[in-house]
């Protein structure tokens, strides 16, 4: 059991706590930025019916969807440096921060996968042939019209997936990274004080996930620039 409640160490925690924010938003950029060159990879062999690859990226984002983010991240820092010792590649001094990058990276692609699947599927096959029929190489039908409508039609839910990935990086310290939620677990221990803790903890996730949506929601707008207003009447 804590110490008294001191709301006054809710204040104090706040600036010690943000220092840590650069780890939790590197981690989150990182594997964002990543995990979406994972999701473009893994959804082509989807998209085109790549026999055995259709297959093997159908299992990969299975297993990710069905085991906590937890579990995977344990995988991979303890699974990894087995793996590549069978090959006498010692990464057991690596530090841990990018054992986190790589669980999330692969999380995050998997859930991109299924996402850049989906709005491209989404997308009626007419313009492609229209492209084609105009010259259009398979590229530039691409770049030109697949991705953009792709990209507006995928971008909200790639928000709400970052969103969820900030939130779920507070999972890193269990591994010795030591961002905002592991500070925290530090200041518990010296202070006995856990409440006040995870309320400051709880406020700086809520005003960052807060300034997050606004930015996508400035994005979004500016996506959906040239579309007509749905609301409008005719």
């Amino acid at each position: 059991m804590g110490k008294v409640f001191d709301p006054a160490l809710i204040i104090e925690f706040i600036p010690t706590l943000t220092k840590y924010l650069g780890i939790t938003l590197e981690i989150l950029i990182y594997s964002t930025i990543l995990g979406i060159l994972i999701g473009i990879v893994a959804a082509i062999p989807k998209l085109f019916h790549i026999p055995i690859l259709k297959q093997m990226i159908t299992l990969y984002i299975s297993f990710i969807r069905g085991t906590p983010i937890l579990i995977q991240l344990f995988l991979v820092y303890y699974g990894l440096p087995a793996v590549l010792m069978l090959w006498n590649i010692d990464i057991t001094r690596m530090d841990a921060l990018y054992f986190v990058i790589i669980t999330y990276s692969l999380s995050n692609g998997a859930i991109f996968a299924e996402i850049f699947r989906s709005a491209i599927s989404a997308i009626n096959y007419g313009q492609t042939e229209a492209a084609y029929s105009i010259g259009m190489t398979r590229f530039q039908n691409f770049y030109r019209i697949i991705f953009p409508q792709a990209i507006r039609i995928a971008f909200p839910n790639i928000s709400n997936s970052i969103i969820g990935s900030l939130k779920d990086t507070s999972l890193a310290f269990t591994i010795g990274v030591m961002d905002m939620m592991g500070r925290g677990e530090t200041l518990i221990a010296s202070t006995a004080h856990a409440l006040e803790v995870y309320i400051s903890l709880a406020i700086v996730y809520y005003i960052v996930v807060v300034i997050l949506e606004k930015v996508f929601k400035i994005s979004e707008r500016y996506l959906n620039r040239y579309q007509p207003n749905e609301t409008a009447t005719i």
